[in-house]
């Protein structure tokens, strides 16, 4: 989810590695368990959807070897360009906006790709049928609705602050036209897209060092913004992200709903 003309989440700012560091440190590890169950493997053709960063890639480019191929695309290839090699083909791709890639997949997946993409139906066809009879589809995405808070025990006035911040940021992100999505309507879309043997389950990080290090990041990049619309101040965000640093804060982020199925 890196695109630059309505995302406030900018690849090209200076804070953009250290976000996409604690947010692979926070999520990695769920995302490669579900890559694993679903058996990705040698020889293997997968499509990386609004990869972001290049730690999912890398991962799906060590399973597939030297006779898969990983596709990885988003609208910015950044992160993703510098050192890239086979298996691994970068390619700059919009979504919502343009035909899949390619077709024949084992495995395409998403992880908080369909944030700018108004018809997420749309998408989620375009996906599956771009999948080979058989290959699998692993889409990710969170349900702030399920979950808004970013500190779930608001005992203090630390904490009060913390969750004015995390409300002001999705402000901005509506004001720009973002549709977060609703991560409990992932296996619902699938069946609707026409796969199989659907199931998901959910991650909900409490008090993780990761979900500091991800909240330090994007509150600094958002800094400006929150500033300029009026949703907080300068000594608002400081004091915050002293608060965040003393690790003080049980910090959470919204569940992370992840749906896989099969196309027949």
């Amino acid at each position: 989810m890196t695109r630059t003309d309505g995302y406030l989440l900018d690849n090209r700012q200076t804070e953009a590695a250290e976000h996409f560091s604690a947010f692979a440190a926070l999520f990695d590890p769920t995302t490669f368990r579900h890559l694993e169950a679903l058996g990705v493997g040698s020889g293997w053709r997968c499509w990386e959807v609004g990869a972001g960063g290049p730690s999912v890639v890398s991962w799906l480019a060590k399973r597939v070897g030297p006779t898969g191929r990983v596709v990885a695309t988003d609208t910015d290839t950044s992160r993703l360009a510098q050192g890239a090699r086979p298996p691994v083909e970068v390619r700059v791709h919009d979504l919502g906006a343009q035909d899949p890639p390619g077709e024949g997949f084992d495995l395409v997946h998403a992880r908080l790709a369909l944030v700018h993409v108004t018809d997420r139906q749309r998408a989620l066809r375009s996906m599956a049928g771009s999948l080979r009879p058989g290959g699998r589809l692993l889409v990710e995405d969170v349900d702030p609705a399920l979950q808004p808070l970013l500190c779930p025990d608001e005992y203090g006035p630390e904490q009060q602050l913390a969750n004015r911040l995390r409300n002001s940021f999705r402000k901005l992100l509506a004001d720009r036209g973002t549709d977060l999505p609703c991560g409990r309507t992932l296996p619902r879309l699938l069946r609707e897209a026409g796969l199989t043997r659907v199931h998901a389950d959910a991650y909900f990080p409490i008090a993780s060092p990761a979900c500091a290090a991800l909240e330090s990041a994007t509150i600094r990049q958002i800094r400006d913004q929150l500033v300029t619309a009026g949703l907080a101040t300068d000594q608002d965000i400081q004091r915050h992200l002293m608060n965040v640093t003393s690790g003080g804060l049980d910090l959470t982020t919204p569940p992370m709903i992840s749906a896989w199925g099969r196309k027949q």
